[in-house]
C-alpha cells in the first residue's frame, strides 16, 4: 500500500492535500540521475542560461503572486500579510541568486615571488561542488525552498530537495516554475519521504552539499552520519536575548519588539523570547508591552486583519500551553495571555521573570510567548543572554553608542541588532546560528559560495 502525507490547513485541520511519499527503493534512481547530470560537464548549464532561467522564473512568481500566498497560507498558517512578505522575499531572493551568478569567480595567485616559483602563472576558478540535497522547515515554506534550490541552481548544481512534510506545497510550485521557465529535466527533484528514508538519501556517498534548516536533533544527528567529503550547512533555533537599556524608545521599541516576538506566532528560529530589561525602567517596558500585545488580532491567517495565526499543529499548541503553565508554577507571572484559544491558537503571551530553569527560559519556544527579566547590572544580563548552548540572532535597544557596542560585543551572536529586533533580516546578508545553533552561514550569495569549491590552474612557461 502506498504511503501518503496529508498536508492540512493549520488554522482548521481540513484537508488540503494529500501526496504520495517515495520509497527507499525510489532512492537509487534518484540519486543516479543527479550524479550522471554531474559527472558529464557537457549537462552543466552555462552561466548565462542560469541567469535565465532565474530571471524568468522571478517573472512567472511575480506574476503569481497571490496564487503563491494563496498556497503558503493553506500549509502553513501564516497571515496574509505575513505571507505576502514572504512571498515578496522570495521573488527578490530568486533575482539575488541570478545577480550572484557574475560574481562566481576566482583570482590570480601570484607567482614568482620565491625562485621556486619563478616561470609560473597562477589562477583559481569556481566549480560547482556537485549533487545537493537540501532538507528544508516548514516556517518559511517557499523563501526557505529559494534560499536552498535557487542558490543550487545559481551555482550550478543539481539538486535534491526534501520540504517539510507538513508544507511541501510551496516547494512544489517553485520546481514547477523553475521547470516552466527552463530548468532541464533532473537538475532539481523534490522528494516528498519518510524520515528513514531521507536519512538514506543524506548520507550517500553521492551527495556533495548537505542544506539543512529545522531542529538541532535532527540536523546533527544527520551531520555525524555523512559520508565523508559532504560538506554541511545547519540552520538551527535560537532563544533570541535582548538587552533593553533604561535611556531607549519606547515610541520605536514597543511595536518592533511586539513584532519580532508574535511574527507567525513565534515559530521564527530569530523569534524575540527573552528580553532583559533594566529595572529602572520595567514596569513602563511590561505595561506598554503587554497593552500592545493585547491589541493583537489573533485568527484565520486567511484574513488580511490577522497579526497572529495558527501554531503548526494541535500538538505545538498542547506544548506551548504545558509550558506555560509549569512557569507559572515556578514563580513566573503571567501579565497576559496564556490560555489557548482553539486547538490551533495560543494568545500571545508575556511572561514575568519566569525561572532560568523553566523550559520557556531554557529552550527555544517556538510559540506566541515572550519573557520579560529585569536587571540592575547589564553585564549579568548578558551572561544570562549567553548561557544557553543556542546562539543566533540577538539586539539591544539604547540610544548611548558605547552601550550598544559594549553589549554587540559581548553578546554570542552571529548577528546583533541595535535598536531593531531580532527577527530582522534581508536575503543579502550573512545569516546562522552558531555553537548548537547551526554550522555555516546562510543568504542568497554566502550559500552559492558554499555550493562551489575552488580548482587552481599553474601554467608553467619559460616565456613566463
Amino acid at each position: 500500500m502506498e504511503k501518503t502525507t496529508k498536508i492540512v490547513f493549520p488554522y482548521d485541520q481540513s484537508l488540503v492535500k494529500e501526496l504520495p511519499l517515495i520509497d527507499k527503493k525510489d532512492i537509487e534512481q534518484i540519486l543516479n540521475t543527479a550524479q550522471n547530470l554531474f559527472n558529464d560537464q557537457s549537462n552543466w548549464i552555462p552561466a548565462f542560461k542560469r541567469i535565465e532561467i532565474l530571471e524568468k522564473a522571478a517573472s512567472i512568481m511575480n506574476d503569481r503572486i497571490e496564487e503563491l500566498i494563496h498556497t503558503a497560507i493553506s500549509e502553513g498558517g501564516k497571515p496574509y500579510k505575513d505571507s505576502k512578505a514572504e512571498i515578496l522575499r522570495a521573488i527578490k531572493g530568486v533575482k539575488l541568486a541570478a545577480e550572484h551568478i557574475s560574481q562566481i569567480k576566482g583570482e590570480q595567485i601570484p607567482m614568482g615571488l620565491t625562485e621556486a616559483s619563478l616561470n609560473r602563472i597562477a589562477f583559481t576558478l569556481k566549480e560547482p561542488i556537485g549533487v545537493v540535497v537540501a532538507v528544508s522547515a516548514f516556517n518559511h515554506p517557499l523563501n526557505l525552498a529559494v534560499h536552498q534550490i535557487a542558490t543550487a541552481v545559481a551555482a550550478g548544481c543539481p539538486v535534491i530537495f526534501k520540504p517539510a512534510s507538513s508544507t511541501p506545497l510551496s516547494g512544489l510550485a517553485l520546481a514547477a516554475i523553475l521547470k516552466e521557465a527552463g530548468l532541464p529535466e533532473g537538475w532539481l527533484q523534490v522528494v516528498l519521504c519518510d524520515n528513514e528514508t531521507a536519512e538514506l538519501l543524506v548520507t550517500d556517498s553521492r551527495i556533495h552539499f548537505f542544506s539543512f534548516i529545522g531542529s538541532a536533533k535532527v540536523g546533527w544527528s544527520l551531520k555525524s552520519k555523512l559520508a565523508p567529503g559532504t560538506r554541511a550547512a545547519l540552520e538551527h533555533g535560537g532563544a533570541a536575548p535582548v538587552i533593553v537599556e533604561s535611556d531607549a524608545d519606547f515610541n520605536e521599541m514597543i511595536p518592533d519588539l511586539v513584532k519580532g516576538g508574535f511574527y507567525h506566532a513565534g515559530q521564527v528560529c530569530v523569534s524575540v523570547q527573552k528580553v532583559y530589561v533594566n529595572q529602572e525602567i520595567v514596569d513602563r517596558f511590561v505595561e506598554q508591552f503587554s497593552e500592545a500585545t493585547q491589541k493583537l488580532i489573533v485568527g484565520n491567517p486567511f484574513d488580511e486583519k490577522t497579526d497572529v495565526g495558527s501554531l503548526i499543529a494541535p500538538k505545538e499548541v498542547n506544548r506551548v500551553e504545558e509550558w506555560v503553565n509549569e512557569a507559572i508554577e515556578e514563580g513566573a507571572k503571567l501579565i497576559t495571555g496564556g490560555k489557548r484559544i482553539s486547538d490551533t491558537t495560543f494568545q500571545p503571551t508575556v511572561l514575568f521573570n519566569p525561572s532560568e530553569d523553566s523550559k520557556v527560559s531554557a529552550n527555544e519556544i517556538f510559540g506566541p510567548v515572550v519573557c520579560i527579566y529585569p536587571f540592575t547590572n547589564r553585564e549579568e544580563a548578558i551572561q544570562k543572554a549567553n548561557a544557553l548552548e543556542v546562539h543566533f540572532q540577538a539586539a539591544v535597544f539604547t540610544k548611548n553608542i558605547d552601550i550598544a557596542l559594549d553589549a554587540a560585543k559581548k553578546l554570542n551572536a552571529t548577528a546583533v541588532m541595535v535598536n531593531d529586533n531580532t527577527a530582522f533580516r534581508v536575503d543579502w546578508m550573512p545569516f546562522g546560528g552558531r555553537d548548537a545553533s547551526g554550522l555555516g552561514m546562510g543568504g542568497i550569495s554566502y550559500t552559492i559560495n558554499d555550493m562551489t569549491r575552488e580548482k587552481m590552474m599553474v601554467f608553467k612557461s619559460k616565456s613566463l
